[in-house]
């Protein structure tokens, strides 16, 4: 759904107009770099200590951060990112996911009032900026407003959380995010105002699916850096080259999965669907899911490289087939989104991750990350003879 052509007393707030470009600019690739060292920082939290309170940790950062980009996203969506007004946005925006970023390491410790802060700064400020500069035009200078409303309630435990140490601080941090992703998913309605309509929540199919595109190829990014760096510093010996070989072959596995189809035709099932504007609220979970798995699947990779052979201990294990399990949810949950059904092969690698469980306890490292990566391999090879010279199926949203 577009915006339609803005009136001539509206054309200079940040609305895009009807014949702006629809492409991705270079300044929001620019602002995705933020995310690189973000996602990289948090695998790392994963596998310094595999533990599942760590692994509650390194999933708050990683929804914190993610709602930072996705909320970014939505804004570029209905506003013109070439306007001098948003550029600025755009990079004051960047610095302060910057400044989250540089907090990851120590977000628990010391660091956590920046972390917060900057969070919290980073939505509120945008919301103002937003509002402010969409004069005359009342309908769009609504869906700010909103955005804003529903971030001041969630700011108070996100700054409270950093103030706070200990088990408060996560307590505190975990209810922040259920009031920011609830918000999005309840549309952000206000006492008096109900919620956003569709018209606000305006979607540009070609734009939406190409930043979602960009950022999991950004996540896939993490994992070639992991498994450049610890094979540079490890030698290059059979046992590390076989692990080498494993890793790539998951991270190329897992693109493949990816894009097959459902990556390929997001844009068409949005331009498809009777309601555009529900991807802008279902979008942000399911490649939240497969996100998390690809973040997931880095730290294994990290683990099995540095140690490919002894014994696997149960944290190790949950993370080399935690990681292809979580992406597998959230790419069956996305595979709905574009066609109203769940593939049997998304299952059966479910399945088939679950039963290499009891074995992997007494397999060394390398040998569960093969299992794991036979698995993804089976996904993707039944993906390819089910659509093998067959005609392009047409996606079919929900309704």
């Amino acid at each position: 759904m577009q915006d339609a052509a803005p009136e001539p007393g509206r054309r200079r707030s940040l609305a895009r107009d009807a014949d702006s470009s629809r492409r991705v600019t270079l300044l929001e690739l620019f602002f995705d770099l933020v995310y690189i060292a973000a996602l990289a920082l948090i695998s790392r939290e994963l596998f310094t200590d595999v533990s599942w309170h760590q692994a509650l940790r390194a999933l708050i950062l990683l929804m914190a951060v993610w709602w930072t980009w996705v909320i970014t996203t939505m804004a570029t969506q209905v506003y013109d990112p070439e306007r001098p007004a948003m550029k600025l946005l755009l990079v004051v925006v960047m610095f302060a996911a910057l400044l989250m970023t540089t907090a990851i390491p120590q977000a628990f410790a010391e660091r956590g009032i920046v972390f917060a802060v900057a969070y919290a700064g980073l939505h509120l400020g945008r919301g103002v900026v937003l509002a402010v500069n969409m004069r005359g035009d009342a309908t769009l200078r609504r869906r700010p407003r909103h955005f804003a409303a529903w971030f001041l309630v969630s700011s108070v435990f996100w700054v409270a959380g950093g103030i706070c140490t200990g088990p408060a601080r996560e307590a505190l941090w975990l209810v922040g995010l259920a009031i920011d992703y609830l918000g999005l998913w309840l549309a952000y309605p206000v006492p008096r105002r109900g919620r956003l309509p569709h018209t606000v929540l305006a979607v540009t199919p070609d734009h939406l699916a190409e930043r979602y595109q960009q950022f999991v190829i950004i996540a896939l990014g993490d994992a070639i850096l992991v498994i450049g760096t610890i094979f540079s510093a490890g030698g290059s010996e059979a046992g590390n080259l076989a692990a080498f070989t494993i890793a790539f072959s998951s991270t190329l596995l897992l693109w493949r999965i990816y894009v097959h189809r459902s990556g390929e035709l997001l844009a068409v099932a949005i331009s498809a669907a009777r309601a555009p504007g529900r991807y802008l609220q279902t979008a942000p979970y399911t490649h939240l899911v497969m996100v998390a798995g690809i973040v997931t699947s880095a730290a294994g990779f990290d683990l099995f490289l540095k140690q490919p052979t002894g014994t696997t201990p149960a944290g190790w294990v949950a993370l080399i087939l935690g990681g292809p399990a979580l992406f597998l949810v959230g790419r069956s949950a996305f595979e709905y989104e574009v066609y109203s059904r769940v593939s049997w092969s998304r299952l059966g690698g479910l399945l088939a991750l679950a039963a290499a469980v009891p074995p992997a306890r007494v397999l060394p490292p390398l040998a569960v990350a093969g299992l794991a990566a036979l698995v993804l391999a089976g996904v993707a090879g039944y993906d390819m003879s089910r659509s093998w010279n067959r005609p392009l199926e047409e996606p079919v949203p929900p309704h």
